[in-house]
């Protein structure tokens, strides 16, 4: 924690670089990715502040939309898709994902009830993979494309995909090579940047 500590103490130090983000934000993407301490977007991008809109979820989940409920994540993306104005919405899986693994093993998770039920959220239908595979490539995928899916039942979603004023994206980044691959609907396979 000490060096976290550290150059939080010198971050502020120089201000002239922070000065213009007090006037505002006007960031081109939400990037919807896992809680995952090894995904860092500002890193795999190499965006500075104020260039991604961050929504950060066990797993890369987006829940299903809810009128009547309102969730923190519905309210992000509504936000940065009606108020921001993003042109594009990435969302993000990586490898050795401990939620979808879990889902791909069929793990008990009656010892975290409110993951087990956020998992619930996952896809509609059971994950494909192989369980001895850690990285749990196939399966993350086809979660990735899953949220892409759900992300389009967002009504301030269909409403921009329909005017053509928001992309949606889906990556798949490797945790121990550094590669980004993304999703080519021609040929449905997750391709190197």
């Amino acid at each position: 924690m000490q060096p976290l500590i550290d150059n939080a103490r010198t971050f502020g130090q120089r201000p002239e670089e922070f000065a213009k983000l007090a006037e505002g934000q006007s960031p081109e993407v939400l990037f919807i990715t896992c809680s995952d301490s090894r995904v860092v977007p500002a890193l795999i991008t190499g965006a500075r502040p104020g260039q991604l809109f961050e929504l950060r979820t066990a797993g890369n989940i987006v829940p299903p939309y809810t009128s009547g409920r309102p969730t923190g994540e519905a309210a992000t993306i509504e936000y940065a898709v009606e108020v921001l104005g993003v042109r594009d919405v990435v969302v993000c899986g990586h490898s050795h994902c401990g939620a979808v693994g879990a889902l791909v093993r069929g793990d008990d998770l009656s010892a975290v009830p409110a993951v087990r039920e956020w998992l619930a959220h996952a896809a509609p239908e059971p994950t494909p993979g192989r369980p001895d595979d850690p990285a749990v490539a196939d399966a993350v995928q086809h979660h990735v494309l899953a949220q892409l899916l759900r992300l389009r039942s967002y009504p301030c979603v269909e409403q921009r995909l329909r005017d053509g004023r928001v992309r949606l994206r889906g990556w798949y980044y490797e945790v121990h090579t550094g590669s980004v691959r993304e999703h080519r609907a021609g040929s449905d396979t997750f391709e190197s940047l």
